[in-house]
């Protein structure tokens, strides 16, 4: 099941997202310098912004949003505190980005996004397929033709915290409207905190930096 704008609050306002690592994914850094992200960007599920703080302070047209006001919040202070105050971060809800009153051009136009870049929101809706094929929907409805998506999502390829998918979850989602381009396996950096470490057998003892496994998805709007 998916959570509510509330329970994603807690998470910011306590200090105990595993997400929070205080840089960008590296998977992510590597898409830039590869040329990958092109055009106006969309950052949906910010979190922290540190992927719409790297891309601002790099010059593109980059807009953060999240369901949380709290990470709106966090992430703007993370902003200035690294110096980039102009970027851009709003609360929208990501099932229906079409029809976000944040995002929606001053004529009234829906917004139209050249690249998407999705780092650890997708495999959020791993369990819950209607919200799944929601969002889906929401991302297609804000891509422009021939524009690209990029998914960094959490693995099921090993045991560990988070929610994990399979790459047959992203084949199966992105099929009308959509070309998948290419799929790999790579890494994604999270933060073992001391709730984890309590729970979990796998990282008793242990908090810090992990790298987990992850999929990175380059998918392209038809």
């Amino acid at each position: 099941m998916t959570q509510t704008a509330e329970f994603w609050n807690s998470v910011y306002d306590n200090d105990t997202a595993p997400w929070v690592i205080g840089e960008p994914q590296s998977a992510i850094l590597e898409l830039e310098r590869a040329g990958r992200i092109r055009g106006r960007v969309l950052d949906p599920g910010s979190g922290a912004g540190e992927h719409t703080i790297l891309l601002t302070r790099l010059g593109y047209d980059v807009r953060g949003i999240d369901l949380s006001p709290s990470a709106v919040e966090y992430a703007r202070r993370n902003a200035a505190a690294q110096g980039v105050p102009t970027a851009r971060f709003d609360v929208a809800d990501a099932l229906d980005l079409a029809h976000s009153a944040a995002l929606t051009e001053e004529d009234g136009t829906p917004p139209e996004f050249d690249t998407i870049v999705d780092s650890a929101l997708f495999h959020v809706f791993g369990d819950a397929p209607e919200a799944r094929a929601d969002y889906v929907r929401s991302l297609h409805a804000v891509t422009k033709p021939g524009g690209h998506l990029h998914i960094l999502a959490l693995s099921d390829r090993e045991p560990g915290f988070g929610p994990r998918i399979s790459d047959t979850i992203i084949r199966e989602s992105f099929t009308d409207g959509w070309e998948l381009e290419d799929l790999q396996p790579t890494t994604y950096r999270g933060r073992v905190t001391a709730a984890i470490a309590a729970q979990s057998d796998l990282y008793k003892g242990q908090e810090g930096l992990v790298d987990l496994a992850a999929w990175l998805a380059h998918i392209r709007r038809l």
